[in-house]
């Protein structure tokens, strides 16, 4: 019984919209990451290394213990370039999805903001008065007066 209600509880939960549009971002997400990363490996990171005279943060580290020279051992490094690198990601991503958000918010704004159309004038009191005149008349042929 428990098992029961717990299932129908998460069907209820996976049925949901939010739970279908979390999954469409989450989808969306990843794609937008690639991107990104693509912008920064492939586009930023390039421009740095030409700026720095060729170095990549990638190829930064600190060697802790040496390599044993007959190549049994290998060095152990402390891979701090890479940590950058993540750091530099983190932060191009961080940017491009507050420029993401920050353009759909003003999309929305400006919908929410749209001009709501007037409501019709208010009939002046001639047409009032001619509008029950004919009302009156329509009630008078009807009733065979």
């Amino acid at each position: 019984m428990l098992m029961k209600k717990f299932l129908k509880e998460f069907k209820e939960f996976a049925v949901k919209g939010n739970v279908m549009d979390m999954a469409v971002g989450v989808i969306i997400g990843g794609a937008f990451g690639k991107i990104v990363s693509s912008l920064v490996n492939d586009v930023i990171m390039p421009l740095i290394s030409k700026i720095s005279g060729g170095a990549t943060f990638s190829e930064l580290k600190y060697e802790l213990t040496p390599a044993s020279p007959d190549g049994s051992v290998e060095a152990v490094t402390l891979n701090y370039g890479m940590f950058i690198q993540n750091i530099v990601d983190f932060v191009i991503i961080a940017f491009c999805i507050f420029v993401a958000l920050k353009f759909m918010m003003s999309l929305r704004k400006q919908k929410e903001e749209a001009p709501v159309p007037a409501p019709a004038p208010e009939p002046s009191a001639e047409e009032k008065l001619l509008s029950e005149i004919r009302d009156l008349l329509r009630d008078q042929k009807r009733d065979g007066k």
